[in-house]
């Protein structure tokens, strides 16, 4: 392994001491917004620091091999055990070495956050939005699978039994930097079940993956600029869910984006999580102007390489 290699995770070693010290200390435990952030270091941290340790008892295991094959030369059963364990260990260092070049590279901070997944029907009708409700199940035994927990919700159903819309709550554990690649189009071709001829349509959907908003680090919305409706919810749900207008709708009247719940079975419940996707619409919204801003900047930082650039 490089020295600089080294020497950055000599680093997370050092650090996980200085935090494990800094998360002891009371003034920072009845601090609950700083102790949150230096516990969700702690948990990066020590995944590097410890496989980092794992290296070094195994680098110490390979010097112990190569020590024991040189004293065995008389002995051929030592020499074979001294030589399979150094096999064994320099396997693993290699495995080992990728895992924390891999760990080292920059990350995006909201990798680690639970995230809301949105799958809206596009082209084709009906058939788009069965295609809709063919994802929403993929992406839901998918986190099943990882042993996350996905909820949906929101959802605004076809005549059909697909989804028009419908929102998706996933917590868990590196939700985001997971799912965050599904966002954009998706598109299938096949004979769909509205189809009499037997012909091949192609459908549409998009998805779009939104971070779930840190308590500590969200935006602050005024309360002003918001237009809260509540409305009775639709679809199953039992007798309670239709006799009481617990589904909620809100608006944030400066950008106009729009966010609601219905699945809750309290108006308080539902504007809670609205209010959670609202934020994270409004802050996806700010993250990609900035995206496209620092975008063109570049660009006309760049120029196009013409012969008439100065």
């Amino acid at each position: 392994m490089k020295s600089f290699l080294r020497q950055q995770l000599a680093r997370y070693a050092d650090r996980l001491g200085e935090l494990e010290f800094l998360l002891s200390r009371p003034d920072i435990m009845s601090d609950m917004a700083q102790f949150l952030l230096l516990s969700r270091e702690h948990t990066e941290v020590a995944a590097v620091a410890n496989r980092w340790q794992r290296y070094q008892r195994r680098e110490a295991d390979l010097t112990a091999g190569q020590e024991l094959l040189t004293s065995s030369t008389d002995d051929a059963e030592m020499a074979a055990l001294a030589q399979e364990e150094m096999d064994d260990a320099h396997a693993e260092l290699q495995q080992l070495e990728a895992e924390l070049q891999r760990m080292l590279l920059p990350k995006d901070p909201d990798d680690a956050r639970n995230a809301f997944v949105e799958i809206r029907a596009g082209t084709g009708g009906d058939e788009s939005a069965l295609f809709a409700a063919d994802l929403a199940r993929m992406y839901l035994r998918y986190c099943e699978r990882r042993g996350w927990k996905p909820e949906i919700i929101s959802e605004s159903n076809s005549e059909l039994g697909g989804y028009k819309e419908v929102v998706i709550k996933v917590d868990g554990d590196h939700v985001y930097g997971a799912l965050k690649f599904e966002s954009g189009g998706h598109r299938v071709q096949r004979v769909p079940v509205t189809e009499t001829q037997g012909r091949i349509h192609t459908s549409a959907c998009t998805v779009a993956v939104l971070a779930e908003p840190d308590e500590t680090e969200a935006i602050k919305i005024n309360p002003s600029d918001l237009r809260i409706d509540t409305y009775r919810a639709s679809g199953a749900g039992g007798q309670h869910i239709n006799k009481t207008d617990s589904a909620v709708r809100i608006t944030h009247l400066p950008t106009g984006i729009v966010a609601e719940c219905q699945d809750g079975r309290s108006q308080h419940s539902n504007k809670a999580q609205a209010l959670k996707v609202l934020t994270a619409r409004i802050q996806e919204k700010d993250r990609s102007e900035r995206a496209a801003k620092d975008a063109a900047e570049r660009k006309s930082l760049v120029g196009s390489g013409d012969r008439s650039d100065r």
